[in-house]
């Protein structure tokens, strides 16, 4: 069964032994991928729309993985119980992924690690889940075709980030490599593009966007 580059990044970083719930799990193919990975892994594949739940099914049906991959119809971690350690969330909007985590605040102090692959507001992502008891253990990027995603790993602990560290990821500073540089690259372009499409008194605005462009020609000119 074929995965993409991300799903399939995202299922090498998930521990031995662990018991994930994956929110938004479409047609159940990282768990699939999970499972199949040998590594002792259980799964419980968990979307709130039907379909994609049915596709879901016969996907792991065909694969003959019932007995370690579970479906469960549910919004965002209502489909969480206790046996659960590991929470995974990917291919959605940071703010969103912010909003189905604060539904369900209890679940965060039940589980051991989240994996989380937000398509925006990574910064928003690092600073809510790490004043939530949890700090950053783990960044990665991985390029799908065009695109370029970032994957955080979260686990129970505590750890005080500077403002760079959100904004680029604490990990990934130390990591860098080519795909850092690519990925602020385009970030920085995607910066003066919106510099020079604000109106004249947007004036915070574009101080903020200066000294965030001067920030990513710091680290990716270092």
């Amino acid at each position: 069964m074929k995965i993409n580059e991300r799903l399939k990044k995202i299922g090498d970083l998930v521990e031995a032994n662990s018991f994930c719930l994956d929110v938004g799990c479409d047609h159940a193919l990282l768990d699939i991928y999970l499972v199949k990975k040998n590594k002792n892994i259980r799964a419980v594949a968990s979307d709130i729309a039907e379909g994609p739940l049915e596709q879901a099914k016969k996907n792991i049906k065909r694969e003959r993985l019932e007995k370690e991959i579970e479906v469960r119809l549910g919004n965002g971690l209502e489909t969480y119980t206790d046996e659960i350690d590991t929470i995974i969330i990917s291919g959605m909007g940071g703010r969103n992924i912010i909003g189905i985590c604060k539904n369900k605040p209890k679940v965060l102090k039940k589980v051991k690690a989240l994996i989380i692959s937000p398509n925006n507001y990574q910064e928003d992502v690092k600073r809510y889940l790490c004043s939530n008891g949890f700090y950053i253990e783990n960044e990665e990027f991985v390029k799908d075709k065009r695109f370029i995603y970032q994957i955080i790993i979260f686990k129970k602990g505590k750890k005080k980030y500077t403002k760079k560290e959100y904004f680029f990821g604490p990990i990934f500073l130390v990591k860098k490599g080519p795909l850092f540089r690519e990925y602020y690259e385009r970030e920085m372009k995607t910066r003066e593009i919106l510099i020079s499409l604000l109106p004249k008194n947007y004036y915070y605005k574009k101080y903020i966007t200066k000294k965030e462009i001067q920030m990513i020609k710091n680290e990716i000119e270092d």
